[in-house]
């Protein structure tokens, strides 16, 4: 039991401390940064058999399933909002209702996934337009990956569950089985079994089986233990509107969100090749900070979503107040890392010699991504915690727009250096457009 909760049922005044923004941000850090271990094993194992075919139909078709589970993440964050509220009135009744909702359209896009396979791997390959063989190891690598889509989309659903209710923990220790098992198949399947490919994308259809059983058996097992529920409550009109209105800005924030990077790669590209290689290394630094300062902005999630359900807004301005803090901290953290030792780093991702000169020169704007974009990961988490989602999609298209911009004009006159600073006024246009709204927001929810 919360010892902070004061009294049995509804809303219930709370306290955030750091103590409890670190009991949420550091687990699911953890978790986050186990995430592209799966690559790099997958790789590694892929690269075995020494066919430059398979790599790059592994790669290839990696790029695919970012961009079609990326659009789905809305089942985790939209989940953690709305449960989190609920747990802020102390409604456990609604808690399970937003998760069977969720789970029950994680469901039929899952098997809606399955079904569209063959369309799906041949976009990619139409998109890819690569050689034979490159198209051959995707198109399989799909078809078989695209059978674990149930079992991921349930696992984003009851991630987000756990997540809104504070459970960093139990988050972690799910993420750390289905990346485990994942990668311990993997390699037994396409190294042991000498399956290849086919023995990696089958090791990820059973990381995600394996985790989705265990998380259902948890999750049954507590919910025997609570009153039942009534199908009309867990379909009610209302609700399930709602949601799908919440998922649906999610999925336009995340679409708009992938297209800046690819128009950022896009317009590398046009410069060169040494240039499109150089600027993928240092994205590499963004992305891992990106995973540090993403375990700060799920602790804005539950514990503003938490205030707000609660109608506590001591509790709301201190969640803000204390993840800013620190993010701000870590993001100048990860910063003088990188800006210390990134050259060396540098040489550890590539052997280049041209692509490393490139992307030392390059090196101070990739450094400073963190805290130009600390602010935007931040006010995420408080937009979705508080299921602010409109306005939060409409910041995103702004900030977009100011970034389409910007890579025009700084692009033209300033070449690489102008790409980068079109990032940064991406990164720093989108967590003051939210930072600004927050005041009339917070008027307009926390009134009476």
């Amino acid at each position: 039991m919360d010892q902070n909760r004061l009294t049995q049922n509804g809303p219930t005044a709370f306290e955030v401390s750091n103590r409890r923004v670190l009991a949420i941000a550091i687990p699911m850090t953890l978790a986050y940064i186990t995430t592209p271990m799966l690559g790099v094993v997958d790789t590694a194992v892929v690269g075995q058999f020494g066919d430059a075919a398979l790599l790059g139909g592994l790669a290839a078709g990696a790029i695919v399933f970012d961009v079609v589970f990326t659009s789905f993440n809305f089942l985790r964050s939209g989940t953690t909002g709305l449960v989190a509220q609920a747990f802020g009135r102390g409604d456990t009744g609604q808690e399970r209702a937003v998760l069977l909702r969720a789970g029950a359209i994680a469901l039929a896009c899952g098997l809606a996934l399955i079904l569209l396979a063959p369309l799906v791997a041949a976009l990619g390959e139409w998109f890819m337009a690569a050689e034979p063989r490159v198209t051959a190891a995707m198109d399989t690598y799909i078809r078989i990956r695209l059978l674990s889509a149930p079992a991921s989309l349930l696992n984003y659903a009851m991630l987000g569950y756990f997540l809104g209710r504070g459970e960093a923990g139990m988050g972690l220790f799910l993420q750390l089985v289905l990346n485990g098992v994942n990668i311990a198949l993997s390699v037994l399947f396409g190294l042991h079994f000498g399956w290849g490919i086919e023995g990696v994308a089958w090791g990820t259809v059973c990381g995600e089986a394996v985790a989705m059983l265990l998380a259902l058996a948890i999750i049954a097992r507590r919910f025997a233990a609570m009153p039942k529920i009534a199908w009309r409550e867990i379909f009610e009109a209302t609700a399930m509107r709602r949601m799908l209105a919440l998922n649906g800005d999610i999925m336009i924030r995340s679409f708009v969100l992938m297209g800046a990077f690819t128009l950022l790669t896009r317009q590398a590209a046009q410069i060169g090749t040494v240039t499109l290689a150089a600027n993928a290394v240092l994205m590499h630094f963004f992305m891992v900070s990106s995973y540090f300062l993403d375990g700060f902005a799920t602790a804005a999630e539950q514990l503003a979503g938490r205030a707000v359900g609660a109608r506590y807004l001591p509790a709301f301005n201190r969640a803000i107040r204390l993840t800013s803090l620190w993010g701000f901290a870590l993001a100048g953290v990860a910063s003088m890392v990188v800006l210390l030792f990134g050259e060396r780093l540098i040489g550890l991702v590539t052997t280049a010699e041209a692509v490393q000169a490139e992307a030392a020169i390059y090196l101070p704007w990739a450094a400073f991504t963190a805290l130009s974009g600390v602010m935007a990961f931040q006010m995420d988490g408080v937009f979705i915690g508080a299921t602010w989602s409109r306005d939060m999609r409409n910041m995103m298209l702004l900030s977009f727009a100011a970034f389409v911009a910007s890579l025009a004009v700084f692009g033209h006159f300033f070449g690489n250096h102008g790409l980068w600073a079109a990032l940064h006024v991406f990164l720093i246009a989108r967590g003051l457009s939210l930072l600004s709204i927050v005041p009339r927001n917070v008027r307009a929810t926390f009134a009476g």
